[in-house]
């Protein structure tokens, strides 16, 4: 008969609760903030549920009322230089860590709002409607709310995509050297996540100092809790990760402070993550002034139940019983927070002249249209102190090597120089630099805490890279094995990096280069040969490059290691042992955006291309004999592209063929095509002729992989049909 034995995780997994003791002795000046905090985040969200049913909320309201308590007893205590994120309910997690650093922690009842406090809360009032003094200029809003200074890191409306963000900006603590943390919220239905999951253990993996809080207030929207997982005790999560974990009443601010203590020691200790659970209620719908059971999914008597837990009421009913507070305090906490948020309403909104009775948002109030595209990326202004050259304008020797050697070098010198670059990806420090030889030698010289090895899951390690380069202390280097992987991290490689700069009213940069490669013609089948450059070049916020020498990717890199924008940087495995050439010397010079190299010149048309495409395409040139010029982009997306290059070629030749290798669905020409006609129409003599690989992805039959990709008998093809049009015109 087989043996049984009962296994033990071995973490602590902690109901804590408050005793009467515990209120007693609890510090007087932490309970007068406390009250302070969660009525004034009270008045606010009652001011926006009050706003929203005027129509002067554009979009959603997500109202915290009665989930106070948690947000609050964790976040009373902490520094300005800890870090929280949360979620698209997170108007009470951004007020508490504002009010927190407004206040220095401790709040005078009796003189509750000052003029800092004041301007807070209609900087915060004017970002949820939309308005150009809100904190990222009205771009946020309710859902996206960002105060660096008093280390909020900004609420996330993707539902658990916050968490590898929180996690990447304590990695930079640690990596700094500080003993600071780092907070990510996020509620019941965040719990089943993969986003969240990973980050879980990659926090656990790295002793990360993030405490993955869970605000439970059992229902997403209106799916409650048991229907979503068979434990609804969401705390039970750390069990799995090796991550200790308390579970507690959020309705009870003291109880989830003390809670908060313990976990803040191990953070700050140097231990890694923490899991707290506030089971907590959200008083209204998941959006509006209306309770659930107007929907018909949560009964009054269940709503009456948990209104009798008030944490607002047993922070005062607790200070009455020590004679800390008298009747007539607590109402004047309430007034002077009612009327605060009364003069900043008053501050931002007008009596409607149109509308008699109603009110308006004050006209001036509003964002300028013309900023609408500001800020989606820099201006690239800090490469002006870097050297800018062409690699053959250097002057001096030259030297062989290998393509793929150069890759390894650029990140050792820029490693060499800049202590902030990191490398991060699966296999990047084994097997003598990583699957195809790119990061040799670096783990060798820059040890584990700079060349960083991942676990399989794309979504934590590049969102940990996209909350690091948030901070700024890091400067990450990711790598995916390939880049149909983007896939699995879409939503921190698009919804979150992507977009950060803009959202958030460019209050932010964001210095992290992706590195992936294009492995056409390596058998690797359908999900890991795709060319991402047409994906990520019709999302905002990225630059890329797509480097065809050695030389140019040395350039290239050091500029991508230097911008304040998320790069991607394209390699391909066909460029990699090909034989070829630096310049001697460091290798510290930059090839700027909008820099596209012209490698030969003709007449008769205009070839662009980039990649290992460029040298098919000369190699299809040499086989036509067309004269043409050779267009190699290096700079792809849309910022970036040398348009000044590409019209005066087109002006001379007035024919443009487009050459890339990817399948036709996601290919890059499609856009460029588009934009060129766009701009060139009257200087062109025919339509853009596209060279491309097929509909399907690559397959893994040698046969069908060589059918679905271009090479240079393709580009032979389209350029003889050039020349076929030329001769019809």
């Amino acid at each position: 008969m087989s043996k049984h034995s009962k296994l033990e995780t071995g973490v602590p997994w902690i109901e804590l609760s408050t005793t009467a003791a515990d209120w007693k002795k609890a510090d007087p000046r932490l309970l007068a903030s406390m009250l302070g905090q969660i009525q004034l985040i009270r008045s606010f969200e009652e001011t926006v549920l009050d706003l929203a049913g005027q129509g002067l909320v554009h979009g959603p309201a997500h109202s915290s009322i009665g989930q106070e308590g948690g947000a609050v007893g964790s976040i009373v205590s902490l520094r300005s230089s800890d870090g929280v994120n949360g979620s698209h309910r997170g108007h009470h997690q951004f007020l508490a860590k504002a009010i927190t650093h407004v206040s220095d922690g401790e709040l005078d009842l009796d003189a509750l709002v000052g003029a800092d406090m004041q301007a807070m809360l209609q900087r915060t009032l004017a970002e949820i409607l939309g308005l150009a003094q809100g904190f990222s200029g009205g771009r946020g809003g309710s859902m996206h709310l960002q105060w660096l200074e008093a280390g909020a890191l900004g609420t996330n409306a993707i539902v658990g995509g916050g968490a590898p963000l929180a996690g990447g900006n304590a990695w930079a603590q640690k990596y700094a050297g500080t003993d600071d943390v780092s907070i990510n919220y996020f509620g019941d239905g965040s719990s089943q996540i993969g986003s969240v999951l990973e980050s879980m253990n990659l926090a656990a993996t790295w002793k990360t100092p993030v405490m993955f809080f869970i605000e439970n207030n059992l229902y997403a929207v209106a799916t409650h809790a048991s229907e979503a997982t068979a434990d609804p005790r969401f705390s039970v999560r750390g069990q799995g990760f090796g991550i200790p974990a308390w579970r507690v009443d959020g309705m009870d601010p003291l109880a989830v402070h003390l809670a908060t203590q313990e976990a803040l020691e191990r953070m700050r200790s140097g231990e890694g993550p923490a899991i707290i659970e506030a089971q907590v209620y959200r008083f209204f719908h998941q959006n509006g002034p209306y309770p659930g059971s107007a929907f018909g999914y949560r009964s009054k008597a269940e709503e009456a139940e948990w209104k009798g837990r008030d944490p607002l009421e047993r922070v005062a009913r607790e200070m009455l019983k020590r004679d800390l507070i008298t009747e007539q305090q607590v109402a004047s906490v309430r007034d002077q927070a009612k009327q605060a948020m009364a003069e900043a309403v008053a501050a931002l909104l007008e009596d409607d002249p149109e509308n008699e009775g109603k009110r308006r948002i004050r006209p001036e109030s509003w964002p300028d249209p013309a900023v609408v595209d500001t800020g989606i990326r820099g201006d690239a202004s800090e490469l002006a102190a870097l050297t800018a050259a062409e690699p053959l304008d250097l002057g001096g020797g030259w030297r062989d090597i290998k393509f793929v050697d150069a890759v390894a070098q650029t990140m050792e010198r820029r490693m060499e120089l800049d202590e902030r670059i990191v490398v991060l990806g699966e296999d990047v420090h084994q097997l003598g630099g990583g699957t195809n030889g790119a990061t040799k030698g670096l783990a060798k010289r820059f040890g584990p805490t700079r060349v960083i090895g991942t676990p399989i899951s794309e979504n934590a390690f590049f969102g940990f890279a996209g909350g690091a380069a948030l901070d700024g202390r890091i400067r990450p280097i990711v790598e995916f094995m390939y880049p149909d992987f983007m896939w699995v991290a879409a939503d921190q490689v698009f919804n979150q990096v992507g977009k950060a700069r803009h959202m958030f009213g460019d209050n932010n940069t964001l210095p992290l280069v992706l590195r992936t490669k294009v492995a056409m013609g390596s058998g690797y089948g359908s999900q890991h040969l795709m060319d991402p450059a047409g994906i990520f070049a019709t999302a905002p916020g990225w630059r890329i490059v797509a480097p065809s020498t050695a030389a140019d990717y040395v350039g290239l890199m050091n500029a991508a290691l230097a911008l304040e924008d998320p790069v991607l940087v394209i390699e391909h495995v066909d460029l990699y042992q090909r034989a070829d050439r630096v310049p001697d010397g460091d290798l510290d010079y930059v090839i700027a955006p909008g820099t596209a190299a012209l490698r030969r010149e003709g007449e008769d048309a205009t070839v662009i291309s980039y990649l290992s495409m460029v040298h098919h395409a000369g190699e299809a040139l040499d086989e036509t004999g067309l004269d043409a010029d050779l267009i190699d982009l290096r700079w792809l997306d849309r910022a970036s592209i040398d348009w000044d290059t590409i019209e005066r070629s087109i002006k001379k030749t007035n024919a443009v063929v487009i050459v890339e290798q990817g399948a036709r669905g996601t290919s890059y020409g499609a856009w460029l095509s588009d934009e060129i006609q766009r701009r060139f129409f009257d200087w062109l003599d025919q339509p853009v002729q596209r060279v491309t690989g097929g509909e399907a992805s690559p397959s893994i039959s040698k046969v069908l992989e060589r059918a679905a990709i271009a090479r240079t008998e393709e580009v032979v093809a389209g350029l003889e049909t050039l020349k076929t049009n030329m001769g019809s015109n």
